[in-house]
């Protein structure tokens, strides 16, 4: 208590403490205090983790320009990546903490959005339009600060918002607060971006969101919100996003572990939880992981791209992380890092920023986008001392606030009191069942434990499949399960085919022309024109290929087929289809589609067997003599027989030598692959 004693008491002096850290972790029943020394470093890889006896290291909190790292786009605006060398940690019993801390907030002024409602509306319009509706993705999160200045000192202000968020905020990963003598973030993050301890990795996507402004959410909401469409596509599609990162850092991939219900003080969401084991450095863990999907949205690459073009402005730490590394008794580096979200930034001159955003899929409305950006602000802004009805639409001072905000009446806080609302729906048994569901449709290769071997195929050990990434880390997830069948398998970029480091797409026994976003026609995509080149060199040697989503594409064109651009993209989308003889439910990420009129087409390369919508004609796969092609994502875990697709597309295009005849045999499977 001595080390925070001597902070509060600084700070009411009026003095500079230094820096320091106050942090209150998921679960613990104290305030973590933490102080060290200042150190701004360039890359992630360049985060102090010295050895020691067991516990925190380094604090860092890693900016979004971070993602350049990775070599995406992103408007850089200058944040830096700065670190805590932790030197001072205590952990204080929280009420004596509550007790501690201020409670008196400061007024703001001049308190508004940056974009009005009607302008933020207006970009989520095009984002739905010009790249859901394009097929650059399948999800966008688009961001909008509150912003506002300070009356008073800035670091008073941020404490006693923190004691209000340790009070009445609820369902949080960490809440916290961080000086570095150069800026402050206070908040309540719901997250974990990703956690490292004993070898295990976690990550845990949280994604839809009910508003419950006056208070707790109502059964009925809950179950409706539950049911939603839109609310169930946007939780689906970042866990395939979070299990592409999975793919990167955890041996075997992650396994999914729920879902779960995030109850807030004005919001509920839902979230899973990935687990996996992993041996990388914990820092290039972070590298691999930047960012969430959740804050950004999928295909990442691309989604870094949209954001730069329709924000147009740098986010801060918005959708950065806090990180936490450390070290375990036997020495082995740890990591714990929630997503810097429900944050506000402020200058220690009193300059307020409050970044919040919003994710669009392909069932979002502007106004409902526009909405859940006011209530994710709200608690934030309460804890602040700003009018709870801020959170809501069209009651936040547009353009120049009047000369300052003053804290509202009805905003109580007592030292040792309950959370405002204590009523927990998660047990509710119609609302655990409308969870459960929710997984009726999923893959098991992802939702159970995997056994190394069990699904090894004894004819498929020792051949070797070079997959062509399109620009979509799907491409991780679809190589976890072709060596879970026993394949050797090697990933290269498709700029390898446009760029000097040219290769032979030839050179394995089976190339898998994956999945990325854009337009397949497009004659002057780069992207395109290198990959049509490939598909070309591919079939003129009838060499074995398999083409899935965009790959897909390419080889239906090449073949003669007519692509087409769909009135309503299919992003995120699970059917139930027919493949090759078998009913199959699979995942769809597209937004272009091959049509064709006929079962069977003559080509150029031989007769190609299509599989056809019976309404409209879209082509959801084709098999020839040496090659390939499924519309959907059989590695997606909207794809529940996605291991008995890849299973008997690999029999046809490497198929047992032990079995005579020629392609066409093995029979498809009739029933789905254990995974």
């Amino acid at each position: 208590m001595n080390l925070l004693h001597h902070l509060l008491t600084t700070i009411v002096a009026g003095a500079d403490p230094g820096p320091f850290a106050l942090v209150r972790r998921d679960g613990a029943a104290g305030l973590d205090v933490f102080t060290g020394a200042p150190r701004t470093v360039s890359r992630l890889a360049d985060i102090p983790l010295p050895p020691g006896p067991a516990g925190p290291r380094t604090l860092a909190l890693v900016p979004y320009r971070q993602i350049g790292e990775r070599g995406f786009a992103c408007v850089d605006d200058g944040a830096p990546l700065e670190c805590l060398a932790l030197s001072g940690h205590v952990r204080v019993p929280l009420a004596e903490a509550l007790a501690a801390l201020p409670d008196t907030p400061t007024p703001v002024r001049d308190a508004a959005f940056d974009l009005p409602d009607g302008e933020y509306a207006e970009i989520v319009g095009r984002v739905l339009r010009d790249e859901i509706g394009r097929g650059e993705g399948a999800n966008f999160v688009i961001s909008r600060s509150f912003v506002g200045t300070l009356t008073g000192p800035a670091l008073p202000a941020a404490l006693a918002a923190l004691r209000r968020l340790l009070q009445g905020e609820r369902g949080t990963y960490w809440t916290f607060l961080v000086y570095t003598g150069t800026r402050i973030l206070v908040g309540a993050s719901p997250e974990r971006h990703v956690s490292v301890e004993d070898g295990l990795v976690l990550m845990n996507p949280i994604s839809g969101t009910l508003r419950h402004p006056g208070g707790v959410a109502d059964r009925e909401s809950l179950l409706r919100f539950l049911a939603d469409p839109k609310e169930i596509d946007e939780l689906y599609m970042v866990l395939d996003e979070e299990l592409k990162m999975m793919a990167t850092v955890a041996e075997q991939g992650g396994q999914v572990i729920g879902p779960y219900l995030k109850e807030m003080a004005h919001l509920t969401h839902t979230e899973y939880l990935l687990a996996g084991r992993g041996s990388l450095d914990v820092r290039e863990v972070l590298r691999e992981t930047m960012f969430a999907p959740t804050v950004t949205g999928s295909p990442m690459e691309n989604a870094c791209r949209v954001i730069a073009r329709h924000e147009r402005r740098g986010r801060g730490y918005y959708a950065g992380v806090l990180a936490l590394l450390g070290r375990d008794d036997a020495g082995r580096q740890t990591l714990d890092a929630p997503i810097l979200i429900r944050t506000a930034e402020i200058s220690p001159a009193g300059a307020l920023r409050v970044p919040v955003g919003a994710t669009l899929v392909r069932h979002s409305t502007a106004a409902g986008e526009v909405a859940e950006t006011h209530a994710k602000a709200a608690g934030v802004l309460a804890a602040l001392g700003l009018r709870s009805t801020s959170a809501e639409p069209d009651t936040v001072p547009a353009g120049v606030a009047p000369a300052a905000v003053t804290p509202p009446d009805a905003v109580p806080v007592t030292v040792g009191a309950a959370p405002a609302a204590e009523v927990r729906l998660a047990e509710d048994p119609a609302v655990r069942a409308a969870l459960a569901a929710r997984n009726h449709g999923l893959a098991p290769f992802w939702l159970e434990e995997r056994t190394p071997g069990a699904a090894v195929l004894p004819w498929l050990v020792g051949r070797r499949v070079l997959v062509v990434d399109g620009e979509d880390t799907f491409t991780g997830m679809l190589t976890h399960q072709l060596r879970a069948l026993g394949l050797t398998v090697r990933t290269r970029p498709w700029g390898d085919a446009a760029g000097q480091e040219r290769f032979d797409p030839t050179d394995a026994d089976l190339t898998v022309l994956g999945p990325g976003p854009g337009d397949p026609e497009s004659p002057t995509d780069p992207k395109m024109t290198a990959l049509r080149g490939v598909v070309d060199g591919l079939l003129a040697a009838g060499h074995p290929t398999l083409g899935v989503c965009l790959g897909h594409q390419l080889l239906a064109g090449r073949l003669g087929l007519p692509l087409h651009r769909r009135s309503a993209p299919y992003q995120g989308l699970s059917r139930e289809i027919e493949v090759f003889g078998a009913l199959r439910r699979v995942g769809f990420y597209s937004s272009y589609t091959a049509l064709a009129d006929a079962d069977e087409v003559v080509t150029a390369y031989g007769p190609v067997r299509l599989d056809r919508d019976a309404v409209d004609g879209t082509v959801h796969a084709l098999r020839g003599s040496t090659y390939a092609g499924v519309q959907f994502h059989p590695e997606s875990v909207l794809s529940r027989d996605g291991m008995a697709v890849l299973t008997d597309l690999l029999g046809w295009l490497l198929p047992d030598p032990s079995v005579p005849t020629g392609h066409g045999t093995p029979e498809p499977h009739t029933s789905r692959h254990p995974g």
